[in-house]
């Protein structure tokens, strides 16, 4: 009896292992798939950008993820990111926060989303929108969602966003109203 019992326990082990193994391809692609987890994860970050020893930008987030085996290679700020822009005397010039961006690395293209807000300190002007496009290739930014600018002239309002230029010089609403502040002649 010992000797049976000896030859079925490592028996019963096999059926046993082999009917609790799950063979469904799909969840052991899914598992083994590297564009699902980030390679690089950081907590806390902040990234100072400069040109010939002077600072010009400064970024900090509270959490990264960098997904550079996904089919367009991308960086995550999942819980937002604020975005510091310097003058050459090194004070802040203008700011730029979101709730959350992403940055796909190969288009070179931000994607902000979730009270975006940009703060020109120098000229006053505050942009707000729920989504900012920034082509750094193009220097161009754009959003097609409702967008709120502030400046001393009034406030705009562009239904279905507007397009800009990097430097937010040169902007055009896009389906613009407005309420302009008009000096009178005393």
């Amino acid at each position: 009896m010992k000797r049976f019992a000896a030859r079925l326990l490592p028996l019963l082990t096999i059926v046993l292992l082999q009917t609790a193994c799950e063979n469904d391809i799909e969840k052991i692609q899914f598992l083994n798939d590297s564009e699902t987890y980030p390679d690089l994860i950081g907590e806390e970050i902040e990234v100072i950008y400069s040109d010939s020893a002077m600072v010009k930008v400064k970024m900090v987030a509270s959490e990264l993820k960098q997904y550079s085996a996904a089919e367009k290679p991308y960086t995550e700020f999942p819980q937002g990111l604020t975005v510091f822009f310097y003058d050459d005397s090194l004070n802040v010039e203008s700011e730029i926060s979101a709730n959350y961006a992403k940055y796909y690395n190969d288009e070179k293209l931000w994607h902000a989303t979730g009270n975006v807000i940009a703060r020109n300190y120098k000229t006053g002007e505050e942009l707000d929108t729920e989504e900012l496009f920034w082509n750094e290739e193009k220097e161009e930014i754009y959003s097609n969602t409702y967008t709120r600018i502030v400046n001393e002239n009034g406030t705009f309002y562009g239904q279905n966003g507007f397009r800009s230029n990097q430097s937010m010089t040169d902007y055009t609403l896009i389906g613009s109203k407005g309420v302009v502040k008009v000096k009178e002649d005393e």
